[in-house]
């Protein structure tokens, strides 16, 4: 029988969960992230292998979702240096590259770019064509300055992408085949400065990306697991691990959309708000017929406007290790966290932080779940300011909840994640859902995600008719799913969008496809 195993890697706790081919939970395990990625994924498989009994030869399938990308842009730490090599003068000279870039994250990924001649209007036709002695020139200045990653970004490359292929081709001379090289036409969509910031963070992330993969590579040699791989996306489907070596932009809000796909899965719910209480954060979304509602907005990441799939959700900088003070009369919950040190540093474990999980300790006066925490180290702690703190994180909740709202009234709510019990049973009038392995969900969201892939392009309707451009979009979008891991035969096109486009000096359109499919059969 092929067994699945679902891995979430947070900021505070790696979790673990073993399915069978229905979905049935065998096992489910959680261990403290430490700084090595690789170790704590190699404990986590190994302590739920051996809880559960399961032959490590039965796993044919492994799912991981990860914040460590979106971590290292939040934090600007272990990103690398980048050139950005825009194709778009004269007509894209006006905002340079990085502009709207926060200058610490700036300064972090190097602040290297550059605009050359190239870039094609919105129906294919030549702004001006590409200069190689230029783009060569540049790409050199680029490897005597040390860049470790290339974005290229083009206008209107949704359209037509020759150009941004050709830089690549000429620096793959340069650099070298391996190098890592972001082309913005395969990350983003139509808008120049939005699809740039997508490719740049893509690069910018490429090294994280390739610790966390090579590091699932070895834990999974290391336990003896021949098993086919997978990263979570945005959008809480998958891609195969390869794809995410290549895009690892598209697993950066992975952790909080498995967390709502898992919490769906385990109450049975496919219309719910989902309440996700993590060590650091927690995160609030809405599940509609079975998949994380999308944000219609741009969405920021590090203060950097992006233009990929990402779902819609209010996030609160607490969480069971935010750190707990009282400054001149007025309570301060979060942002700071200890994260993975919470079981060392915490209150409860002879630490001399307090945190919300020790406010909480004292006050239900019962440590069951949290071992190693010891009440007495508690004895001090003034449980009506306890109380306090509990009931300002539930005025923060509800508060979040009334605004991620799509309609008035009652809607369930699914509460999930390791420090959930932090809540009561009632948020707001709504008695909440606890369901069983609550505490698992990012894990098990992972394990039972699908195949998905998204084509978003303009079409000038002259040469191409409308049947054809709507053809021809969802084609691409089925070979993309395939690609990013899908079996041929069970995807479909799940969602189309078509939005005739003003003011052209002839009739276009932008189409807009989404197709989905399940995982491809193990050989």
């Amino acid at each position: 029988m092929a067994l699945k195993i679902g891995v979430d890697v947070g900021g505070t706790n790696t979790d673990a969960v073993i399915v069978d081919h229905k979905c049935r939970v065998l096992g489910a395990e959680k261990v403290p992230t430490t700084k090595n990625v690789g170790e704590s994924i190699y404990r986590a498989l190994d302590r739920v292998l051996s809880s559960s009994g399961v032959n490590p030869q039965e796993i044919k399938y492994l799912m991981m979702g990860t914040t460590q990308c979106r971590n290292a842009i939040l934090e600007s730490r272990h990103l690398a240096k980048i050139g950005i090599l825009r194709l778009g003068a004269p007509a894209g000279l006006a905002v340079e590259p990085l502009y709207t870039w926060p200058e610490e994250l700036k300064n972090a990924v190097g602040n290297n770019w550059a605009i050359v001649n190239g870039g094609v209007e919105y129906d294919g036709t030549l702004i001006s064509p590409v200069n190689p002695e230029e783009i060569s020139e540049v790409l050199y200045d680029f490897k005597r300055k040390g860049i470790e990653a290339l974005a290229v970004s083009s206008i209107f490359s949704p359209v037509s992408y020759e150009q941004e292929i050709r830089v690549k081709q000429l620096a793959q001379k340069i650099f070298g085949p391996a190098f890592p090289i972001t082309l913005s036409h395969e990350v983003g969509s139509i808008g120049l400065l939005e699809r740039e910031n997508s490719a740049a963070l893509n690069a910018a992330i490429s090294k994280v990306a390739a610790e966390a993969a090579n590091g699932l590579e070895e834990a999974l040699r290391l336990r003896g697991i021949e098993a086919k791989t997978f990263f979570s996306q945005n959008d809480g489907t998958l891609m195969s691990l390869e794809y995410a070596k290549k895009f690892p932009v598209l697993t950066i809000c992975s952790g909080p959309s498995n967390s709502l796909r898992g919490a769906a899965f385990l109450s049975g719910l496919t219309n719910c708000i989902v309440v996700d209480v993590g060590g650091t954060s927690t995160d609030i979304g809405v599940m509609i017929n079975g998949f994380p509602r999308e944000s219609a907005d741009p969405v920021e990441l590090g203060e950097v406007k992006t233009n990929f799939r990402m779902p819609d959700l209010i996030s609160l900088a607490i969480g069971g290790g935010s750190v707990v003070e009282e400054v001149d009369g007025v309570l301060k919950i979060g942002p700071r966290s200890l994260g993975y040190k919470l079981t060392t540093d915490g209150l409860a474990w002879g630490g001399a932080t307090f945190t919300v999980t020790d406010a909480f300790l004292a006050c239900r006066q019962d440590n069951v779940g949290y071992p190693g925490a010891d009440l007495s180290n508690l004895r001090n702690v003034d449980t009506k300011f306890g109380e306090k703190v509990l009931h300002k994180i539930l005025l923060d909740v509800e508060m979040a909840v009334e605004k991620i709202k799509i309609r008035p009234g009652p809607i369930p709510i699914v509460v999930v994640g390791g420090g959930s019990l932090l809540l009561p049973n009632k948020i707001g009038d709504v008695e909440v859902i606890r369901p069983r392995y609550y505490q698992y969900a990012n894990a098990l969201g992972a394990a039972i995600a699908q195949v998905s892939a998204e084509v978003d392009r303009i079409w000038a309707l002259g040469d191409v008719k409308r049947e054809e451009a709507l053809e021809q979009t969802q084609k691409q979008a089925l070979k993309k799913a395939v690609s990013a891991g899908a079996d041929p035969g069970s995807v479909k096109v799940v969602d189309v969008e078509e939005v005739p486009l003003p003011y052209m000096p002839q009739r276009a359109v932008r189409i807009k496809v989404k197709a989905i499919g399940y995982l491809a059969e193990v050989e």
